[in-house]
């Protein structure tokens, strides 16, 4: 059974968030919450945490991860900015947009789509996530959480607790965070395109 740590939203208990980091660095996949819903996580260099989460979601080659970053200085090492797209992230960080970048060479091959070469990274505004970032000091590779044949996260902590304390080595209870996954914005054309709508509001900076 995977322990539970119910960690404060607004101020996460910095003795849980350090036993959490050191759960990742051993290679461990959690789940935890982020402004937008619950995620899927583990330390950017394992192979095997990563199989582990593509078994856990049943999903293919094909899938794209999410590096989860602190902030546009370290999205910077993982993915290709041109100065358009650094304008565009910076007046929608920290917030709930996935965006689609080049990878560069410090993002593992694996974690690339295959054709494109592309990685998505974000900046969340989650006081949870934030803590784990800053001790971290890498970005999570990560996921949605949403189960094998459903449309929709998983939202509710006890219920994630009931279907994957047998499957992860740790649970977040950071409350409850919506349902609603990230908007995921291409942003390596211009304009940029909008691929899945989700809880970041676009209309108003009018992408198409």
């Amino acid at each position: 059974m995977s322990p539970v740590f119910t960690i404060h939203p607004q101020n996460p208990q910095l003795r849980l968030i350090n036993k959490v980091v050191d759960i990742i660095r051993s290679g461990g996949v959690i789940v935890y919450p982020t402004d937008s819903c619950y995620a899927l996580g583990c330390h950017i260099g394992d192979k095997a945490a990563m199989e582990k989460i593509s078994q856990i979601r049943q999903i293919d080659k094909e899938h794209n991860f999410t590096l989860v970053c602190r902030d546009l200085s370290e999205i910077g090492t993982y993915a290709k900015v041109t100065n358009t797209a650094f304008r565009l992230m910076k007046s929608l960080t920290p917030g709930p947009y996935t965006f689609i970048l080049k990878a560069t060479h410090e993002v593992p091959r694996r974690l690339q789509n295959i054709k494109r070469k592309t990685i998505g990274v974000r900046v969340p505004d989650n006081a949870i996530t934030q803590s784990l970032l800053d001790i971290l000091g890498e970005p999570i590779m990560s996921s949605t959480l949403i189960m094998p044949g459903k449309d929709i996260p998983e939202t509710e902590p006890d219920k994630i607790t009931n279907l994957l304390e047998k499957h992860v080595d740790l649970i977040i209870d950071g409350g409850n965070c919506g349902l609603e996954p990230t908007t995921v914005v291409d942003i390596m054309n211009n304009p940029p395109q909008v691929l899945r709508h989700g809880k970041g509001n676009v209309e108003a900076l009018k992408i198409e």
